[in-house]
């Protein structure tokens, strides 16, 4: 996007960049695990008012990650071929803005959380220093999708508990199966950016793998494939889980396959990365069926 065309574009429409809703995957695969933990803690049948709770909850927490990741990279994004047209980055809209929608993201997500037992209502609390922190993370830690992983796990603990009102064996296998899944594809989406983190000195787990980047992103989508087999084999899910397990490792072999490329062109690190939305919803779909 040009200058001039930033310079003629509505506001509102520069907010939903900012808060990248014209980028649902990465809105809808924190959605996923969330969704996850709270079909299979109800054994497929959760309320419909918590449900509403967790996917509003979900759409605020993001919306408020996002904010908080482009006021810290303010004067970073501009270097980094795929973010330097995010609205404060181009200074399309100012920090003042962004600081004030933020909060906006912020209050509807509390208000959401009070909706919540006081377990996940902590959780909720929790969880929001893991997300203020991870755009720091890329400064000072050489793998930040870790913290972006967590950050991702409490997703699990907290639908989870506000079914159960506590955390078992069976949450924390769900958990683990999401950090794993999400240092997977979110190192895959750090490739794209390599070149340029190099450039500027920031860390990712994509630098830290280097050569082997490909491998490790193999191993943890074997994890994540591995826990959610136990998973499925304790919870005694049923066919349909199973189906829709294997699809989802034929896609990540898949993608370890074309990682494993000596070239590869940048905008397939997108493609695998938004094929994992997809893989994330068919096995909601096998949790769901598979409880039955």
């Amino acid at each position: 996007m040009t200058q001039s065309q930033q310079l003629s574009e509505p506001t509102w429409l520069t907010i939903v960049r900012l808060l990248r809703w014209h980028k649902p995957e990465g809105r809808l695969i924190l959605m996923i695990p969330a969704l996850w933990a709270l079909f299979l803690a109800a054994r497929g049948t959760p309320p419909l008012p918590l449900v509403g709770t967790i996917v509003l909850g979900t759409l605020a927490t993001s919306a408020m990650g996002c904010i908080v990741n482009d006021l810290w990279d303010r004067d970073i994004d501009p270097q980094v071929e795929r973010t330097r047209d995010r609205p404060l980055a181009s200074r399309a809209l100012s920090i003042r803005v962004g600081i004030i929608i933020a909060l906006i993201a912020l209050a509807c997500a509390a208000a959401l959380a009070f909706y919540l037992n006081p377990l996940s209502f902590w959780l909720c609390v929790g969880a929001v220093p893991v997300i203020i922190c991870y755009p720091l993370a890329k400064r000072v830690f050489p793998v930040p999708q870790l913290v972006l992983s967590i950050a991702w796990g409490f997703a699990v603990l907290i639908s989870w508990s506000a079914v159960t009102a506590q955390l078992d064996s069976d949450s924390w296998v769900l958990w683990g199966a999401t950090v794993a899944w999400t240092l997977g594809f979110d190192t895959v989406y750090a490739m794209s950016d390599r070149e340029d983190d190099r450039k500027i000195g920031i860390n990712s787990s994509a630098l830290f793998f280097g050569n082997y980047a490909a491998e490790a992103v193999g191993i943890f989508f074997a994890l994540t494939a591995g826990l959610l087999a136990y998973l499925g084999t304790v919870m005694e899910l049923h066919l349909g889980f199973w189906i829709a397990w294997g699809i989802a490792v034929t896609g990540w072999v898949s993608q370890y396959i074309r990682l494993s490329l000596p070239e590869i062109p940048n905008p397939v690190y997108g493609e695998l990365f938004r094929q994992n939305v997809w893989l994330g919803f068919i096995l909601l779909a096998g949790m769901i069926l598979g409880i039955g």
